[in-house]
């Protein structure tokens, strides 16, 4: 593992994330308030008590993170945490950066210049040969292709970007549960000539609620995201919409008013996406941006919002501040901004009390700067 600028405590950086109810908000949030993933780890118990926690918090121990890394390297991979001089310089950019990310393949791929393709998985073959053609020339002029290793565009779109060994793959599960299982080829090609990330320790398998944050990956590692035939339900337009929120250009190719695959893409047009039909239309946009020059150009982080609104009143006390955040959750996710905007606390006593309830079990962070209530 390199060695991390965050000091000598990264076994419990890693400890930290892997603690139930973490999540990658929660985790900078305590970073920020203890100073470090030990000190964070200490005041723990009693944070979660304070919350209500009726159970005791589960802290994975030293020795099962090093069992963790050690099975990593067994399997021909490697595990990156947030602040390590190789962790993705855009994706740390984003408020829900992942803590830990277990990589399989070429690290630096991470750090290029980037676009993301995705689309359906049940695409047409017009829509699999644009794909391809995109994939391919945007590989030729040096960039990286980013996807999510599922059926139909995102295959296409990582194959044809394998001969230049320019692509990365994004999965929802442990870096050995192939998923679809008919891809397991692609994963082990992708793997041995570009790269493959993912935030879920070995093991896990893929479930519905770990591919939003799938997705994430996919916005937060590249400059431009491109959809190629959605539906307009379909879950490929999360991505887009992280893309937006974390401030990347999002493309979109135009389809047929008849063909309900590409009316997700055309509304995305309608609401402002790039039409986009070659690679020239990427590349026209992108320029010759690369990760450090929008490092260089771009200040603060996106998301919601850091600074305090003018008009606020001091917050009362504690318990009362919980207990009206609490309310305002609902099943359905809703933006921490406008949490902030429906109360009189200040954005700091909002994002206080969410980690609060987050670490209690009574709520959960999504991708994007959403929280929604816990079931």
């Amino acid at each position: 593992m390199s060695a991390s600028p965050l000091g000598d405590d990264r076994l419990d950086l890693v400890r930290l994330a892997r603690t139930d109810g973490i999540g990658p908000v929660n985790f900078r949030r305590l970073l920020k308030e203890h100073g470090t993933a030990t000190a964070a780890i200490e005041a723990l118990p009693e944070r979660a008590r304070k919350a209500g926690r009726r159970s005791g918090v589960v802290i994975p121990s030293r020795d099962s993170v090093c069992e963790e890394q050690a099975a990593l390297e067994r399997f021909g991979a490697r595990m990156l945490v947030l602040g390590d001089s190789d962790y993705p310089a855009l994706l740390a950019r984003i408020p829900d950066a992942p803590p830990v990310l277990s990589i399989w393949g070429r690290v630096e791929r991470l750090s290029q210049r980037a676009v993301g393709i995705v689309g359906a998985r049940n695409a047409s073959a017009g829509g699999l040969r644009l794909a391809e053609a995109l994939s391919g020339a945007l590989a030729h002029e040096g960039c990286v292709i980013v996807s999510g290793l599922a059926r139909g565009i995102d295959s296409v779109a990582h194959r044809a970007a394998l001969h230049q060994g320019m692509t990365v793959g994004a999965a929802a599960g442990g870096l050995d549960c192939f998923y679809p299982p008919e891809n397991e080829g692609l994963y082990r090609a992708v793997a041995e000539r570009g790269c493959i990330v993912t935030e879920a320790p070995l093991g896990t398998i893929p479930q519905s609620s770990h591919f939003p944050r799938r997705n994430r990956l996919i916005a937060g590692l590249s400059l431009g995201v491109v959809l190629v035939e959605a539906a307009l339900r379909s879950g490929t337009l999360i991505t887009a919409r992280l893309a937006l929120e974390y401030g990347r250009d999002v493309f979109a190719v135009p389809g047929s008013p008849l063909d309900p695959r590409s009316r997700g893409g055309n509304d995305l047009i309608r609401q402002g996406a790039i039409l986009t039909e070659t690679a020239q239309d990427v590349l026209t946009q992108i320029g010759t941006t690369t990760p450090a020059t929008c490092m260089a150009e771009w200040t603060g982080l996106p998301g919601f919002a850091e600074a305090d609104p003018p008009g606020f009143a001091p917050p009362p006390a504690p318990g009362e501040v919980l207990a009206q955040i609490h309310q305002l959750l609902s099943p359905t996710p809703v933006a921490v901004d406008d949490i902030v905007a429906r109360c009189q606390f200040s954005v700091s006593m909002v994002l206080s009390a969410l980690s609060e309830l987050e670490l209690g079990g009574m709520a959960t962070f999504l991708p994007g700067g959403q929280v929604v209530l816990a079931t």
